[in-house]
This record gives structure tokens, C-alpha cells and sequence, in this order.
């Protein structure tokens, strides 16, 4: 016969507390604060439940399953597993080794050091890892040195392993004392996160605030790697600069100065360095540009006048170009037997003679918007008991002096900017100068020397002496002053005009 007891509570009998209850479909055993122990018996279950019905243990079949979707499973501080096995992981410690240390098994370490640092390892057994990684990219520079612990191995090898490849990453595992410590993983690249701005090579890069600046003295490449992932940052900030045109020279009278190089340029304002953003001389717009190679163009400057007859002109200067913009060579200065100044970005001055006067040589030609030059100076005529003299070469901002009694002809002056280097213009009160016209020749046959200068931006000047004229400044594009004989005899070559420059400025950072 079977018997059933019914009850949907049962209670301890001294502080009538609940043993068992049963509320519905739900069966509690004890109570709150309660401890229930099964003593020599083991529980069966297909699921192990949290409080909240969060699966903490299940099985199915003969898989068991510990937790749920979107749970952590975590051991406890201080608690260690076994029997699970390595992945080839290891917990990464995020700051950055800087001196020499000993390596904990199931760490991996970031090397970060101004000279070679080595890492000794823990006494091998069988499943230790280790991992390194080169944090500041310079193993090749700075070898990272791996020492294993007393006689043992690394691949076999009783001795140390070295990483020499910049941004080298390895994982050892130490397997037995055959082989030792076994690299099962080795990465040798260099890949970073790439910046959204524009990389690219060629001419002498430096840096200034957030941009790099790319300087050509000579012709080159300036190859874009990579454009920015926004539009506006792929309009580059330029400077180009033509050769300056060579000065004239004089026998019984006086040459001219020759005049700069072109001037062109545009400067960002949204660049905090920017040289003269709101300058009439700055572009409209920057240059837009594409992952390819773009030639750079350095004119050289003309050659100084060194007669007799034609010669005694200087030459035209040569252009400079980048993408779209050319700048064209400054004119040259008029002569002894020819008078008559070339045109050019700025014109050349006028020679002095009794066929004269003779005008300055025109700038700004050929013609760009804004003007890349200025005229040159016209030539005193002289005659009898009258001085003659040449005209000082046109310059970016003024246009060459006229020859007057008694007084100088000097170049014109040329842009002063900030921002785009230094070392490369004519330094005067923190800004570079360049496209200065040459200086011409101002002082009677017979009589007190008149010294001439240049115009700022490294046009030549006329000696002391009022006899030779000295070169424009090499990557300025200044016009090499004009010359003249004293007495006739000896003969004074002119000044050649300086070199031309292309400068490239973009964001980078």
C-alpha cells in the first residue's frame, strides 16, 4: 500500500523556521541567511541557476556550458586554472618597459627604451609564455635582448635571442629542455594608425606647429603618398620663386640692376604660421592635390653682363614651377653698348648712356593675377659734366629706382613672410625675403663713388667703390646689381641674380 503526506510547508520546531516550503510551481530549502548542506550525497541537475534565472551551469548532451550570452566569466583574485590549456595569449601589461626586468610566465610586455634594454626570462616549464612588442618602433636602433634563465634554451640554442626589427612583435612559449623556449609567433612590420592627413617626400622636409614644410633649392619630386581623408586639407600652401635676371655692366657708363625672380605664393589662414594670408600678393587659393609625383622646377639665376657690346647686357633669370603655378625669371639690366632693360617677372633696370634715357624693363610678364613682379628703373642719361647711372631692377613689392643726380638707384624690395622655413630667404626682423631687384650703378665717370643696395629679398648691391656689383643671394630670386668700369679700365663683371625656390606647406598632424 502507498501512502502520501501532503504539505506545503515544513518548519524546524524550535524557532519554527522554514526547512522546506513550496509557493506554486516554486520549492525553497531553507530560509533567508540559511546554509543547506547535502552531506555524502551529490545534486543532479541538467542547469544551474542565479537568483535572477541567469544560467550560470548547463549541459546538454555531453557539453557543458559555464554561463550565458553576454556574461563574464572571471577567476578570483589570487585563484589559478589548471587543465584548461594556453591559447598562445597572454595578459598584455600596458605601461611600458623602459629598463631592464625579469618577465612573469603568461605576460606580455610593450619595450620602450632610448638604448638596448634585455628582458630576462623565468625558469622554463613546459606551457610558460611570454610576449614582447616593440612600443617605440627603434629596435633596429636599439636591439631588444631575450636571456634565458641559466643554461637553458631559446630554439634549441643556449644563448641569448635578439629582436633588431623596428616594430617587432614575438610570443615564446618554453616547451622542453630540447628546444627550450620556442618563438611560435614573430611580427615584423611597422603598421600604425593611419593619419588622416596628406604624407608625402621630396626636397628638405622640417616641421612648423602642426604642418611640414617641403623646401626645394634644386629641381625634385614632390610625391603624395597618401591625400587627406578631407578635402580642404589636400590644398597645400606654396612658394615659387624664379631665378633672378643678371645685372648690366657698364664701361665709361653704368649698367642696371637686374630684376627678381617671380614671386607667387598663397599662405591658409586657417594657418596660425601663415606669412601675410591677407597680402595682395597671396593667391586666391592653395593647390589642390592627388596621390602622384609633381615636378619641381629651381630656375637658376642670369648670368651678369660681361661685355663687350651685347654681352654687357645680364641675362633673363629662369622660371620655377609646381603643379600650375610657374613664376617667371626676372629680367635682366640694361648695359654699356645696350642701354635697354629686359622684361621679365620684374624688369631689369635701364643702363645709363648719352643715347637716353632709357626706360625700365617691364614686370609682371607674363602677366599673373596677383602680380608676380614689378617694373625696373629707368637710366640716367648723362653727358657732359652730368652724371649717368642705371636703373635698380624691380622687386615683388616696388619696382626698381630711377637714376637720379646725386642719388642711389636701388632694387625694389622684395616679400617678407613668415611660416614657411627658415634659412632659405633673406632673414630681416624674423621674416624671410625674397624677390629683391639688384641695385644699379649710380655715380658719374669721373668724381665720389655711389655705393647702391639691393632691394630686400636678397637683391645685389653695388660695391662701395661704385664699381663692381655683387650676385643675387642663391634661392631668393634676387637680381644681381650692375657694374661699371673706373676709368675705363679695369672692367667689372656684373652681378648674377640669384637662384629661385619652391616651397610646399600642408597639414599634418
Amino acid at each position: 500500500m502507498t501512502s502520501k503526506i501532503k504539505v506545503d510547508n515544513i518548519n524546524k520546531v524550535s524557532d519554527d523556521s522554514n526547512i522546506i516550503n513550496k509557493c506554486g510551481t516554486a520549492i525553497s530549502v531553507g530560509a533567508s541567511g540559511n546554509t543547506v548542506a547535502v552531506t555524502g550525497n551529490d545534486i543532479r541537475s541538467d542547469s544551474y541557476k542565479a537568483a535572477d534565472g541567469g544560467v550560470i551551469a548547463s549541459q546538454s548532451g555531453t557539453t557543458i556550458t559555464l554561463g550565458a550570452s553576454g556574461d563574464t566569466i572571471e577567476l578570483a583574485s589570487g585563484a589559478s586554472q589548471s587543465g584548461f590549456g594556453r591559447s598562445g595569449s597572454v595578459n598584455w601589461v600596458t605601461t611600458p618597459k623602459t629598463s631592464t626586468f625579469t618577465a612573469v610566465s603568461g605576460e606580455g610586455y610593450f619595450i620602450n627604451s632610448g638604448s638596448s634594454l634585455t628582458c630576462n626570462l623565468p625558469a622554463g616549464s613546459a606551457g610558460a609564455i611570454v610576449a614582447f612588442s616593440d612600443y617605440a618602433r627603434n629596435f633596429a636602433t636599439y636591439n631588444f635582448v631575450v636571456s634565458p634563465d641559466g643554461s637553458e634554451k631559446i630554439g634549441g640554442v643556449d644563448d641569448d635571442a635578439k629582436l633588431n626589427v623596428s616594430g617587432q612583435a614575438a610570443t615564446f612559449v618554453y616547451v622542453d629542455s630540447t628546444k627550450g623556449w620556442v618563438n611560435v609567433q614573430n611580427a615584423e612590420d611597422t603598421e600604425t594608425g593611419v593619419p588622416p592627413y596628406i604624407t608625402a617626400t621630396g626636397g628638405a622636409i622640417t616641421q612648423c606647429g602642426d604642418y611640414n614644410i617641403h623646401t626645394f633649392t634644386s629641381p625634385g619630386t614632390f610625391g603624395v603618398t597618401k591625400v587627406a581623408c578631407s578635402a580642404p586639407d589636400n590644398a597645400v600652401d606654396y612658394l615659387v620663386v624664379g631665378g633672378g635676371g643678371g645685372g648690366g655692366q657698364g664701361g665709361s657708363r653704368s649698367g642696371g640692376g637686374g630684376g627678381a625672380g617671380g614671386f607667387r605664393f598663397f599662405a591658409s589662414p586657417t594657418n596660425p604660421q601663415s606669412g601675410n594670408p591677407g597680402s595682395p600678393l597671396n593667391a586666391p587659393a592653395g593647390i589642390t592635390v592627388t596621390a602622384t609625383n609633381f615636378p619641381i622646377v629651381v630656375g637658376s639665376g642670369g648670368g651678369g653682363g660681361n661685355g663687350p657690346g651685347p654681352n654687357a647686357q645680364g641675362s633673363v633669370g629662369s622660371v620655377s614651377s609646381f603643379s600650375t603655378i610657374t613664376s617667371a625669371g626676372g629680367g635682366f639690366g640694361g648695359g654699356e653698348s645696350n642701354a635697354a632693360a629686359g622684361a621679365g617677372a620684374s624688369g631689369g633696370g635701364a643702363g645709363g648712356g648719352n643715347c637716353g634715357p632709357f626706360g625700365g624693363g617691364a614686370g609682371n610678364s607674363p602677366p599673373t593675377t596677383p602680380a608676380q613682379g614689378n617694373a625696373g628703373g629707368d637710366g640716367a642719361p648723362g653727358g657732359p659734366g652730368a652724371p649717368d647711372g642705371g636703373g635698380g631692377g624691380g622687386g615683388a613689392i616696388s619696382q626698381g629706382q630711377e637714376k637720379q643726380p646725386g642719388k642711389t638707384a636701388t632694387g625694389g624690395d622684395g616679400a617678407g613672410i613668415t611660416g614657411f622655413g627658415s634659412g632659405n630667404g633673406q632673414t630681416i626682423s624674423c621674416k624671410q625675403y625674397f624677390s629683391g631687384g639688384g641695385g644699379g650703378v649710380g655715380q658719374p665717370y669721373t668724381g665720389p663713388a655711389l655705393p647702391a643696395t639691393g632691394g630686400d629679398g636678397g637683391g645685389g648691391f653695388v660695391t662701395a667703390s661704385g664699381v663692381g656689383g655683387t650676385d643675387g643671394t642663391a634661392n631668393t630670386g634676387g637680381g644681381g646689381a650692375g657694374s661699371r668700369s673706373k676709368g675705363g679700365t679695369p672692367t667689372a663683371i656684373a652681378g648674377t641674380g640669384g637662384s629661385g625656390v619652391v616651397i610646399i606647406r600642408y597639414r599634418a598632424r
